[in-house]
C-alpha cells in the first residue's frame, strides 16, 4: 500500500518532539508500510535537503535508545520532503494536491498539527481544492475548540469537506498500550467482567499528574486550563472506555456508540454540584525532587491576577443501571508530587469478613505512565499462626516487559492506525460535543466565582479540598490510604 503523509505545521513542536520521532520508530521496526512519502509544509522557505538537516538536528534531543543512528536517520530521512506552504493561499494548495497527483498514493492523510484555531481555515481551503476525495483522511490533533460552540463550529465545517469516515479526532491517550488493554482486559476475560458493576466496585479514579509546570507555554495555559486540557478529552475518555458496555462488535462505530452513551449518562453538573463537587487549584512556590520551583502566577506570559486552574478534582457518576450510586473521581494537575497517569478500580469488600482485621478489599490499578501495566491487589495469607490477619499481596504485570518485542508509542501507533484507516482508537465528533456540553457548566460556574483556584504547594498532590472530596464518602486517594 503506497501512502503520502502530509503535516501541516512541519516546523512545529509537535511535529518535531512527537510525530517525527514516532514515524522513526515505526520505520526502525518495520511496521511503517512500504512505498510512502512524507510532507512537511510551513511558512519557513527550506529546501528538502535543508529540513531533513534541520529534523536531523531536533532528533539528537531525543531520549537515548529512540535516537536514531546517522546510518538509521539517513535511511529514514529518503522518505521526507518539504515544501514552504502558506495556509491562507489557496494556490499553496493547489501546488500540495500537484504534489500528491504525481504518483496518486492509494492513502493520502493529512495531519493538521497546527493551532486549532486554522482548523476550519485549512479544512476549507483542502475542499476547494479537492482535496477531499475518498483517498484522503484528515487528522485533527487537540484541543478541538475551546468551548461547545467553538468545538460545533469547527465539526460542521469538516462535515461540508469531510465524510466521518474520513476524520481521525486524535487522543494520544487512547494509543497507550495500557488504554488499548482496556478492551482485552474487560471483553476478552470471563475473569472481570461479572464483577465490572455496582454491585462489586466501590469507586473508580482517575489521576493524570504531572511533575512539570507550564513551563514557556504559560501563556497558552492561560487561556486554557486543566479542565479543557485534560479533564474534557483524556481524562474523560478514559472513564468511558472504563464505564461503556459490552459493544456488539470491535468494530469502530459500534465501540464509540458505547462511549457516547457514557458520555451521555454522567450526571449533570449544576452551580450548586460544581460548588460541591469540583476542586480547582492552581500552583504555588515550591520543590520538586528537591528543586525549587516558581509557582503558576511566577511563570514566564501568566498575568499577576490569573484564575487559570493548574488542578482539578472531581465527583461525578454514571447514571444508568450498571453504575448506579457508584462515585467517579476524576483528578488531574501540575506541579504534583508524581509523574502518575492511573486507573484504580477499587472493589468492594467481602460481605461478611472472617479473618480478624480483614476490612481492605482488592484494587486494580491500570498504569498508564510511567509504567505501563496493571496490578491486581489481592489479599493472602502469610502462613503461620492460626487466625493471622490476612497481608495485602500484588500481582503486577509490567507490558513494557512482556510484550517489548511489540510495543508501540501511543503516537506510533495512532499514526499506524490513520494510514490504515482504523478509527477505533479516534474520536467521533457527537462524543467531542457531548464531553464539551458535559464540563461546560463548570466553566459557566467558575466564571461566575470571584473567589478562584484554590492555592496548593508545588510537590504537593493538591488541595486540600481534593481529600476532602473524596473522603467525604469515605474513600481515600490511592497514595493515601
Amino acid at each position: 500500500m503506497s501512502f503520502d503523509l502530509v503535516f501541516f505545521g512541519g516546523t512545529g513542536d509537535l511535529t518535531w518532539r512527537k510525530l517525527m520521532p514516532a514515524l522513526f520508530q515505526a520505520f526502525r521496526h518495520g511496521k511503517l508500510p512500504a512505498n510512502g512519502r512524507i510532507l512537511a509544509v510551513a511558512r519557513d522557505e527550506m529546501t528538502d535537503e535543508a529540513y531533513r538537516e534541520w529534523l536531523k538536528a531536533r532528533f539528537r534531543e531525543v531520549d537515548g535508545s529512540k535516537r536514531p543512528s546517522d546510518e538509521e536517520f539517513e535511511s529514514f530521512a529518503a522518505l521526507l520532503h518539504y515544501r514552504r506552504m502558506d495556509l491562507s493561499q489557496p494556490e499553496h494548495y493547489q501546488r500540495l494536491k500537484d504534489w500528491l497527483a504525481e504518483r496518486a498514493a492509494d492513502t493520502v492523510v493529512l495531519y493538521l498539527a497546527t493551532s486549532p484555531h486554522l482548523f476550519t481555515q485549512i479544512c476549507q481551503q483542502l475542499g476547494s481544492a479537492g482535496l477531499n476525495h475518498e483517498r484522503v483522511r484528515v487528522v485533527l490533533e487537540k484541543p478541538l475548540g475551546h468551548d461547545l460552540a467553538s468545538a460545533q463550529e469547527i465539526n460542521q465545517v469538516v462535515r461540508s469537506v469531510f465524510k466521518e469516515e474520513q476524520a481521525f479526532r486524535i487522543d494520544h491517550y487512547l494509543g497507550k498500550p495500557s488504554v488499548q488493554n482496556l478492551m482485552a482486559l474487560r471483553f476478552g476475560n470471563a475473569l472481570f467482567e461479572p464483577l465490572w458493576r455496582r454491585e462489586s466496585i466501590a469507586n473508580i479514579q482517575i489521576t493524570l499528574a504531572e511533575r512539570l509546570g507550564v513551563g514557556t507555554r504559560g501563556g497558552f495555559y492561560d487561556g486554557t486550563g486543566a479542565l479543557r486540557d485534560m479533564i474534557q478529552n483524556h481524562a474523560l475518555q478514559l472513564l468511558t472506555m472504563i464505564a461503556m458496555e459490552p459493544p456488539s462488535s470491535n468494530d469502530a462505530d459500534a465501540i464509540r456508540d458505547e462511549k457516547l452513551k457514557v458520555l451521555r449518562s454522567l450526571k449533570p453538573f449544576t452551580a450548586e454540584s460544581v460548588a460541591r463537587d469540583v476542586v480547582r487549584g492552581q500552583y504555588r512556590a515550591g520543590a520538586i525532587e528537591g528543586q525549587a520551583v516558581p509557582g503558576y502566577l511566577d511563570e514566564a506570559k501568566v498575568p499577576a491576577d490569573s484564575h487559570c486552574e493548574t488542578f482539578v478534582a472531581l465527583r461525578t457518576e454514571v447514571q444508568n443501571w450498571r453504575w448506579a450510586g457508584v462515585p467517579f473521581y476524576l483528578r488531574t494537575g501540575k506541579r504534583l508530587a508524581e509523574r502518575d497517569a492511573q486507573i484504580v478500580i477499587n472493589f468492594r469488600p467481602v460481605p461478611h469478613p472472617i479473618f480478624p482485621g480483614t476490612n481492605q478489599a482488592n484494587r486494580l490499578v491500570i498504569k498508564l505512565q510511567p509504567e505501563d501495566g496493571l496490578e491486581l491487589q489481592l489479599l493472602a495469607a502469610k502462613g503461620g499462626a492460626h487466625g493471622e490477619a490476612l497481608t495485602p499481596v500484588s500481582l503486577d504485570l509490567d507490558f513494557d516487559k512482556a510484550f517489548a518485542a511489540n510495543r508501540v508509542g501511543a503516537y506510533e501507533r495512532l499514526l499506524l492506525d490513520a494510514i490504515a484507516g482504523r478509527l477505533n482508537l479516534f474520536v467521533r465528533s457527537d462524543e467531542q460535543e457531548q464531553a464539551w456540553r458535559w464540563v461546560e457548566p463548570v466553566l459557566d460556574a467558575w466564571a461566575q466565582d470571584d473567589a478562584g483556584p484554590r492555592p496548593y504547594t508545588a510537590g504537593s498532590w493538591g488541595p486540600a479540598a481534593a481529600s476532602a472530596l473524596v473522603a467525604r464518602d469515605g474513600f481515600a486517594w490511592g497514595e493515601e490510604e
